[in-house]
C-alpha cells in the first residue's frame, strides 16, 4: 500500500528543499520525524509537516500502522518560478527569480527495519571483508614481486 501526498508551490528554493529530502529518504517514519524536528534547515518544518499529514492519512483513511511505515518515495521538483525585477542605476532593471518548490512523499507499508538497519550492517561487513581480501592478494602480489627481484639481484 502506498500513500502519496504533494506539497506545491513550496516558497524555498529546490535546491535547498532536496537537501532536507535526502535526510529523510528510505527511512522509517519515527527516525524521520526525530530527523526533521532537529533539523537545523528552513525546509524541515515544511517537509515534517507533509510527513505528519501522510501518516495521519495513512492511519485515518487506510487503517495502516505507523509502525510499519517507512519513505520509499521523496522527490522535489520545481515549481513556478515568481518573476521579479530590482532597479539598478541607469534605468537597467535585474532580474530577479524567487524560485518555488513542488515535493511529492510517498510512504510504504513494510518492515523498514530490514531496509534501513540489518542490510546497512551486512553491506558494510561485506564490504569490510572484500577490502581485506583485495588487500591480502595485494600483499601476496608485493611479496611475490619482491621474490623475483631478490633472485635477478642475486
Amino acid at each position: 500500500m502506498e500513500i502519496r501526498v504533494r506539497l506545491n508551490n513550496l516558497r524555498t528554493a529546490p535546491r535547498k528543499v532536496r537537501l532536507v529530502a535526502d535526510l529523510v529518504r528510505g527511512k522509517n517514519v519515527d527516525r524521520a520525524r526525530s530527523l526533521l524536528m532537529f533539523a537545523v534547515k528552513k525546509p524541515s518544518e515544511p517537509v515534517l509537516k507533509l510527513l505528519n499529514s501522510a501518516v495521519d492519512s495513512a492511519l485515518n483513511n487506510f487503517k495502516l500502522q505507523e509502525s510499519n511505515l517507512y519513505i520509499s518515495k521523496i522527490t522535489v521538483d520545481e515549481g513556478p518560478k515568481l518573476k521579479r525585477w530590482h532597479p539598478m542605476s541607469r534605468g537597467r532593471a535585474y532580474p530577479i527569480m524567487k524560485r518555488t518548490s513542488n515535493i511529492t512523499l510517498v510512504l510504504s507499508e513494510g518492515s523498514s527495519s530490514m531496509k534501513e538497519g540489518v542490510s546497512k550492517k551486512e553491506h558494510k561487513k561485506k564490504r569490510v571483508e572484500m577490502q581485506s581480501a583485495k588487500l591480502k592478494v595485494q600483499n601476496e602480489n608485493v611479496k611475490l614481486k619482491n621474490k623475483k627481484r631478490a633472485k635477478r639481484a642475486s
